[in-house]
């Protein structure tokens, strides 16, 4: 059964541009189908994370299977350029 996810995730800025763009298609390639996709770029943080004061911004609105989002979880732990992450399920 599908469901509506948003995903928002923190990227290292020492990631260049083409690692991230391949970054983000690969997150996109994980889930059925991506309703919205923004690209917030680089901002400020509130407090560091991993040594870092900025980070890139990216947020999604999804459609996915729960295992999709079970593997897609998995994939983002493991990613070092990832410095944070969040996955809620809408309504």
């Amino acid at each position: 059964m599908l469901n509506n996810y948003q995903l928002t995730l923190l990227v290292n800025t020492k990631v260049d541009e083409k690692e991230r763009e391949a970054l983000l298609d690969s997150i996109e390639k994980k889930v059925k189908k991506v309703e919205k996709k923004d690209l917030w770029g680089n901002r400020d943080l509130s407090y560091p994370i991993k040594h870092q004061n900025k980070a890139y911004y990216a947020h999604f609105e999804i459609e996915a299977e729960s295992k999709e989002i079970t593997d897609l979880d998995k994939i983002l732990k493991l990613n070092e350029d990832i410095l944070r992450y969040l996955i809620i399920r809408k309504g």
